[in-house]
């Protein structure tokens, strides 16, 4: 059965990003929030965040502008973010 996984990262983007790598090995539907942060361009957070792309996963932004992010408002964020059977903050 596939879950509805969401991981919102508000400050260890290092630790988020490859925790969502790792978690799609499991087949499971992964997304990753990025909130009132932008995406940073440390290697670690780099290598993993262009993993996720390339494996076609959504990356959301609650900054305009993100480069290789789709744009969403928190406000549209929190609504859906209800569409997920699990949420892991980070």
């Amino acid at each position: 059965m596939t879950r509805k996984i969401a991981v919102v990262v508000t400050d260890r983007q290092d630790e988020a990003l490859r925790m969502s790598v790792g978690l799609t090995l499991m087949d499971d539907e992964i997304d990753v929030f990025m909130l009132n942060t932008p995406v940073s361009t440390e290697q670690d957070v780099a290598l993993n965040f262009e993993l996720l792309r390339e494996m076609e996963r959504h990356v959301y932004s609650s900054e305009s502008g993100e480069p290789g992010t789709e744009y969403l408002p928190t406000a549209a964020m929190a609504e859906k973010l209800l569409e997920y059977d699990h949420i892991l903050p980070y």
